[in-house]
């Protein structure tokens, strides 16, 4: 309304302003005669730009009123909403007030419920306390009155309920043992049966006899007296440039050579064939002779160790791990020769290791080698099978076949196919009928411990050793041996058994359990 009426007065300012510039101007033109004229224009002029100021103010007036009704009636429009919600406003903070007060006195009372109940539970675990300690002094007295009873202390009655809880969990596991094992049996016994038999049966090899000691045959008993030769100078010579033994007894036309080393025993023996073939024997000539006898041994071992390799198709061996095989053409095991016997067995990995379709020339390499360790057993203290995987690892073969020659005896568990692969061939090899042969009361011994082993066990009537020691029948009782508990006694029987025992091949253990019903008809 204000900015209006500053708008009228404005333009009636103007309004006169202009009229009296028109004056100012017409008088100035109109001199002398028009300028009554020009004055009476002029008034005319400004009389009108006053009326028209006065209307304008008038209008102007009545715009700022309708301006300023308009914004009262705005303001208490406005005026009346916010009146109206601050009443609503107002109403909802009172619900509120009174819904807080409902829950404070709510509030209050849950916190004098809870004290009660605090105070309540306080008393009730006073009493628990008390009940627990006279609960305690009432299991103590019955405790004492059942160790006196039973004449056990508490620690003997943990003992027999472990003893008990011990012989239960045994029997589970072994029938847990035998489902398992007859689950395997079922698809593995028919096909290993079949890849062993057919191995043996494409494999044929020569076998040489065990001697502890070589044989001489000499042409006459005469020749022992030149052997000899004067005051004993000619065989002192000829075990000093050996190394061996010479027994000359009353064995007729034979001299017998004794010795640990195998291949110093044959140089003894070539060395002696040739100085009675030749007839001149005297200790020059033993030095000449026995040195040649040591080149041709020498010669023979390289070549025996190259016919090796070339034999079974692997190449790259280090050539003094190929003098060492060559070296086992002379050393016998339980009377097998062990050059054979590595040959056999690496064959044996070959035709498996092609059944099973793995890698058939390193199954032959690591066969060959198993027993690499017997070339040089009696010169090195430990395993042969420690010594071999030495001379193995010395002589840069893989981490593999190292592992495949410790394992075969168990040095070392094994863990690759290869392993024990090489390990059933091994047993293969020495188990079967004709293979090895033993001295008598080593053969005794043996027998005698695998019965004793066998009979030590609880709930064992009589053990019997059978087919040669290669299997141990064991008859229980079958009161105090179930089933199931056959199971583990024959597992435990074979891990004692390999624990305190050396043998060739592997044992059977048949543990034999039977229930007999008996009367007499009179």
């Amino acid at each position: 309304m204000t900015l209006r009426i500053e708008i009228a007065i404005l333009l009636v300012l103007i309004a006169a302003g202009i009229g009296f510039a028109v004056g100012n101007l017409l008088r100035k033109r109109l001199s002398g005669s028009s300028l009554a004229k020009a004055e009476d224009l002029a008034a005319k002029t400004l009389e009108d730009a006053r009326r028209q100021a006065e209307t304008i103010t008038k209008e102007a007036t009545l715009q700022a009123k309708d301006v300023v009704y308009q914004a009262k009636a705005d303001f208490e429009r406005e005026t009346k909403d916010k009146r109206r919600d601050l009443q609503a406003l107002e109403k909802r903070l009172q619900q509120k007030e009174e819904n807080l007060d409902k829950k404070m006195n709510l509030y209050d009372q849950r916190d004098l419920d809870f004290s009660k109940k605090e105070q309540a539970l306080a008393v009730r675990e006073q009493n628990l306390v008390q009940k627990v300690e006279k609960l305690d002094s009432l299991i103590e007295a019955e405790r004492q009155k059942l160790e006196t009873i039973s004449g056990m202390t508490s620690s003997e009655a943990k003992k027999v309920l472990m003893d008990a809880m011990e012989s239960e969990a045994k029997l589970d596991a072994a029938k847990r043992i035998k489902a398992i094992e007859e689950e395997a049996r079922e698809t593995a016994d028919k096909k290993s049966k079949e890849i062993i038999a057919l191995a043996i049966q494409r494999y044929a090899g020569e076998y040489v006899a065990e001697r502890t000691v070589s044989v001489v045959a000499l042409p006459s008993d005469e020749m022992k007296g030149r052997i000899i030769g004067r005051e004993g100078r000619n065989i002192r010579a000829l075990e000093a440039a050996t190394g061996i033994d010479l027994i000359i007894d009353d064995t007729p036309e034979a001299v017998i050579l004794s010795g640990f080393n195998p291949v110093r025993r044959e140089v003894a023996k070539i060395a002696l064939e040739k100085l009675i073939a030749d007839g001149r024997i005297h200790p020059g000539r033993i030095e000449e002779v026995v040195a040649k006898a040591a080149e041709e041994v020498e010669q023979a071992i390289k070549e025996a160790g190259d016919q090796a390799a070339f034999d079974l198709g692997v190449h790259g061996i280090h050539p003094e791990i190929l003098k060492l095989i060559g070296r086992l053409k002379y050393r016998t095991s339980y009377s097998q020769n062990v050059y054979q016997h590595s040959l056999e067995v690496a064959f044996l990995c070959g035709i498996m290791a092609a059944e099973l379709g793995i890698n058939v020339k390193q199954a032959k390499r690591a066969g060959l080698l198993h027993d690499l360790g017997k070339a040089v057993d009696h010169e090195v203290e430990g395993s042969h099978a420690v010594i071999g995987a030495e001379l193995a690892r010395k002589y840069g073969e893989s981490p593999k076949i190292v592992h495949a020659i410790m394992a075969h005896h168990e040095d070392e568990k094994p863990e690759t196919v290869l392993a024990v692969l090489v390990q059933a061939a091994d047993a293969l090899s020495g188990a079967r009928p004709g293979a090895r042969r033993e001295m008598m009361e080593t053969y005794v011994k043996r027998l005698e411990d695998l019965e004793r082993i066998a009979s030590s066990f609880a709930g064992v009537l009589n053990s019997f050793a059978i087919q040669a020691g290669r299997e141990i029948r064991v008859m229980v009782s079958s009161e105090d041996v179930s089933d199931e508990r056959a199971v583990v006694l024959a597992k435990d029987v074979a891990k004692k058994i390999e624990a305190e025992m050396t043998y060739p091949g592997q044992i059977k253990v048949n543990v034999i359990r039977e229930t007999r019903a008996i009367e007499y008809a009179r």
